[in-house]
């Protein structure tokens, strides 16, 4: 029986090129990962479409030494507009000896899957004419077929496979909102990688994970204007590659990162960052959230708090917020996007607005960004805020500025109550995911500069980009 995970969110945001090299050994691990980052966009026409349809296609579906860390300097800018990079993807190497694989990285979905060599209608060439590369277990003398009574298959199946045989393999259908499909088996190998260790050297490490190899893909999947050889989940569940990792020791089950909304690039990061603090909020516990998702106490626009609760007592209602990294823009309700695109222009009374795309509000700007537009102030519980600057929710089309803020209209996302933050509103901010607490926080950061981590091993602080 096939394993159907349904993944919200399609594609990270962010994406990285990690150095690969050959291990002698599994049993020694150094942790950590060098990663620099293309950009999927890159060089490509970009239109509002094409950059909204991205962000529909993910609302519609979303025992050994400790690693000292991982840092991963990234490339692109994730934001709309003509120097928009908007999708990033990663070169890793996958088996023993090890081969190269263009993946995305995504923090909303969590199964990692490469394309199989069994595959019959894989795309050989993909994106800007990059050469794929079809994965065969054969070739790795690390790599081996995971059977339907392992305890990995039971588990993504809730339970005990029906119909599952000895020696069978455990089957995956991982399906995306826009209909399409990858589906095939799960294999196990090695991806290997750079650490950065308090001795201020870069070491050697291999970690052994779980994954798809891919027979077949559907849809978009099999485009190959725009194809890569699989995708890297990040997500919060056990199967995500940051959850086998840190189950085995491979790393510290928190990683972050900061996108340079002004310069483009930034950082990736995975590890206990101890430099710049930040503070954090409760992620929401609940078994069928399959996001890194907060609650939203108030927004602020300029200085007026906007009233979109519906309590009869006049209390503010908590919204639920996913904060996205691999979504463009930004998404709110209609209860509350109507109310801060009002107070957002009110002061600009000569204004033209115009529609785009028949869904982006734009404007002819006639003066300085931030003189002329007020900030918007999310707050989170345990006192969190989020400010997000004109400079941050404009954005340049042609001749226009539009705003970034959108209507997710009809319940595209799971709930149409629910927000959620993308790089829009993220750049320019260090975000931490700290799985080992269940928190996410961020504060506001030039992604230009380092950050520090601390090496599990010897306890020192490392200066990590």
């Amino acid at each position: 029986m096939s394993v159907v995970v349904v993944s919200s969110f399609v594609s990270l945001l962010f994406v990285a090129s990690i150095s690969i090299y050959l291990v002698a050994s599994e049993d020694r691990d150094f942790g950590g990962a060098v990663f620099s980052v293309n950009s999927k966009l890159y060089g490509k026409e970009r239109s509002l479409s094409v950059l909204k349809a991205h962000d529909d296609i993910r609302h519609l579906q979303w025992h050994k030494v400790l690693a000292s860390g991982v840092t991963l300097p990234l490339g692109g800018i994730g934001r709309p507009g003509p120097d928009a990079v908007g999708l990033y993807y990663a070169k890793i190497g996958i088996g023993t000896p090890p081969r190269e694989y263009y993946v995305q990285v995504d923090t909303g979905c969590d199964i990692m899957w490469v394309n199989c060599i069994d595959c019959r209608d894989c795309p050989k060439k993909g994106y800007h004419g990059m050469d794929l590369t079809l994965y065969d277990p054969e070739l790795s003398i690390t790599g081996r077929s995971v059977t339907c009574d392992e305890e990995f298959c039971t588990e993504i199946n809730g339970g005990t496979v029906t119909g599952c045989k000895t020696n069978a393999s455990c089957l995956f259908t991982e399906i995306y909102g826009d209909g399409s499909e990858s589906t095939g088996s799960f294999v196990k190998d090695v991806i290997q990688y750079d650490s950065v260790s308090g001795d201020l050297e870069t070491k050697l490490a291999t970690g052994s994970v779980v994954f798809g190899c891919s027979s077949n893909q559907t849809g978009n999947l099999g485009s190959s204007e725009d194809a890569f050889d699989g995708i890297l989940g990040f997500g919060k569940s056990n199967a995500s590659v940051i959850s086998q990792l840190a189950s085995s020791g491979k790393v510290k089950k928190m990683f972050a990162h900061c996108l340079d909304g002004d310069n483009g690039g930034g950082i990736f990061a995975i590890g206990h960052v101890v430099q710049p603090k930040v503070n954090s909020t409760h992620l929401i516990q609940d078994a069928n959230e399959p996001h890194y998702a907060v609650n939203v106490t108030g927004i602020e626009v300029g200085t007026e708090y906007l009233n979109y609760s519906t309590d009869p007592y006049g209390r503010r209602e908590k919204k639920r917020a996913i904060i996205d990294s691999g979504t463009t823009l930004a998404y709110l309700p209609e209860v509350i996007y109507k109310p801060l695109l009002e107070k957002i222009v009110e002061g600009q009374s000569d204004m033209r607005l115009s529609i785009l795309d028949d869904q982006y509000t734009c404007f002819k700007p006639s003066e300085s960004i931030d003189d002329g537009f007020p900030a918007v102030t999310f707050y989170f519980e345990n006192s969190l805020s989020l400010n997000v600057y004109p400079h941050d929710y404009l954005f340049p089309f042609e001749d226009f500025l539009c705003f970034g803020w959108q209507n997710n209209g009809v319940d595209s996302i799971g709930s149409r109550d629910t927000i959620v933050l993308g790089d829009l509103v993220l750049s320019n901010k260090l975000v931490l995911y700290d799985l080992e607490n269940q928190t996410i926080g961020w504060t506001e950061y030039n992604c230009s500069s380092s950050i520090m981590l601390r090496d599990e091993i010897t306890g020192s602080v490392v200066d990590a980009l």
